[in-house]
């Protein structure tokens, strides 16, 4: 794990090449639906990542288009603890998972399941 700072200037969310395959092939079809990004509070050190398909974007959401078939919808709560996130998409073994590389953290809980960052 490398520190960084906080850059208020950074864009909310970004995705690597990776990840963008994996969401372009969920979204498949239905190009009408977006992928949104939100947090909630949960597990022993605070937030954890919640990723939806939607139909539509909510009221205020911060709306990002990472690739022409991929809009990503953020939530307007979540936007200060995601900025700068790099959404990463990796095989583990014989499993592949979604990765959230989050300058903001500082710390997560051992399971992974949740994560905390300054307030």
């Amino acid at each position: 794990m490398s520190v960084s700072s906080f850059d208020p200037n950074a864009e909310a969310v970004t995705m690597t090449d990776t990840a963008l395959r994996h969401f372009e092939r969920a979204v498949g079809p239905a190009k009408d639906k977006l992928v949104r990004l939100s947090t909630k509070e949960s597990g022993c050190t605070g937030y954890a990542y919640v990723l939806d398909l939607v139909d539509a974007s909510q009221p205020d959401d911060v709306i990002l288009h990472p690739s022409d078939k991929v809009t990503l919808a953020v939530a307007p709560d979540a936007v200060t603890i995601l900025r700068g996130t790099e959404i990463d998409y990796v095989s583990e073994g014989v499993n592949s998972v979604v990765k959230f590389n989050n300058p903001n953290v500082i710390a997560e809980c051992g399971c992974g399941e949740s994560f905390s960052v300054v307030e």
